[in-house]
């Protein structure tokens, strides 16, 4: 398994928290998907809370029609990539 950044690691404690996961944070692939029946095996509602909870977190919103979401939730290395790059520091 790829090691996490710190950024990886912050968002990975925020998704088991968030949506009440019995995966341990540690147990968090970065490049394993997130949505679907692979990886984490996240659903729709599941991502809708998760994007709240890194509104609240980050600073940014996370839209649910955006065509990017694809690409941004494919992996929690792909969305610490976004996060980073749209967060209000």
């Amino acid at each position: 398994m790829e090691p996490k950044t710190e950024l990886e690691q912050a968002v990975a404690d925020l998704l088991v928290a968030t949506l009440n996961l019995e995966t341990r944070v540690e147990e968090i692939d970065p490049l394993a998907p997130l949505y679907g029946d692979s990886g984490l095996g996240l659903d729709s509602i599941d991502m809708l809370e998760l994007a709240l909870g890194i509104s609240k977190q980050y600073g940014f919103q996370l839209r649910s029609d955006s065509s990017d979401n694809v690409r941004v939730f494919a992996s929690l290395r792909a969305l610490c990539q976004h996060i980073d790059q749209n967060r209000v520091r």
